[in-house]
């Protein structure tokens, strides 16, 4: 009698726990099911800025410090963080959180959305000629969807390391922004719409290397996983994450490097010119006046901000497929 109460209790619980006929109907209608990659995407993406944007606004610090200096003092990430502490308080480390946010609302939207929607066509092409999809397979699916998102979000991401510099010039000179949306509004009409994409082409292409690095990593190591160990779907998904975490660091810090230095650059109130003419002129100058390890300055830090961000961004991800399927 006692086992049959348990098992009957148990049925209750596991019924009421279950999303109601009318959940189902909206998540199985058709244009939520296209619509719930993004949706998962950009809430996972938004979850983890809230958690790592101190360590990106470091990042952007160390990045930028030094510029066109190859000798001198090189500050370290806990040296630069108790300085912003020490000018101010702990709250500035959150400087540019609003563009952060925007920033994962239009980009890991997109991206997590479209390498979703590619990865479900290559599944369905890969079931139907009964074989597994391949690695060059996820690669052109994480290239592809990185690409396409980084390209959307520049302007988010270009005002976020407009907030984030600020802060290094002299008080007469930082602009003050008071949101994303003043920032965006505010280089728009002093430097033009097209401003907006400044960096646009390291940006893609760090977006590229470092999807390439996270999703196509992230896909593959939890499918060897899968196959070859005895973890549960929960610590598969961790290990998988915390893989794709260095791949993407170390694939695209360097592209980071160049977009931050594009993004950061104002004309000289004097000449009217750009300290960089494009990516190839940045590069080269890096390489000639600070060393070729100056692209991997800060890469602690990177993969510190990088590592996290992917782990939170594909754990959540990962639970809101499950529990939307």
């Amino acid at each position: 009698m006692a086992s049959n109460s348990v098992r009957e209790s148990a049925k209750q619980t596991s019924k009421s726990l279950r999303p109601s006929s009318a959940t189902q109907d909206v998540l199985h209608h058709p244009y939520m099911r296209a619509a719930l990659p993004f949706i998962n995407g950009g809430l996972a993406g938004m979850t983890a800025t809230a958690v790592i944007q101190p360590v990106d606004m470091v990042k952007v610090r160390l990045q930028l410090a030094g510029e066109g200096a190859k000798t001198g003092p090189r500050p370290s990430a806990l040296g630069i963080t108790r300085d912003i502490i020490a000018a101010g308080k702990v709250l500035d480390l959150y400087t540019g959180l609003s563009a952060g946010l925007l920033r994962q609302a239009v980009y890991t939207t997109a991206r997590l959305g479209f390498f979703e929607t590619f990865m479900k066509t290559l599944n369905v092409r890969a079931d139907g000629a009964n074989r597994k999809v391949t690695f060059a397979e996820r690669a052109a699916a994480g290239l592809s969807a990185g690409g396409i998102a980084a390209m959307i979000g520049n302007p988010a991401d270009l005002a976020l390391v407009r907030m984030q510099a600020d802060g290094l010039k002299a008080p007469e000179a930082r602009a003050n922004y008071k949101s994303v949306f003043d920032a965006l509004l505010r280089i728009s009409r002093n430097e033009g719409v097209s401003a907006l994409w400044a960096g646009a082409l390291p940006t893609v292409v760090r977006a590229m290397a470092l999807n390439m690095g996270q999703l196509t990593f992230f896909s593959e190591a939890k499918t060897h996983l899968k196959q070859h160990t005895s973890l549960s779907a929960q610590n598969q998904t961790f290990a998988a994450s915390a893989i794709a975490g260095f791949f993407a660091s170390f694939l695209s810090l360097p592209f980071d490097f160049v977009k931050t230095r594009l993004q950061k650059q104002q004309k000289d109130p004097k000449t009217g010119k750009l300290p960089y003419r494009g990516v190839i002129d940045c590069a080269r100058k890096v390489v000639a006046e600070e060393g070729w390890l100056r692209f991997y300055r800060g890469f602690g830090t990177y993969y510190v901000r990088i590592a996290p961000h992917a782990m939170v961004t594909l754990i959540v991800a990962d639970y809101l497929n499950l529990i939307t399927k």
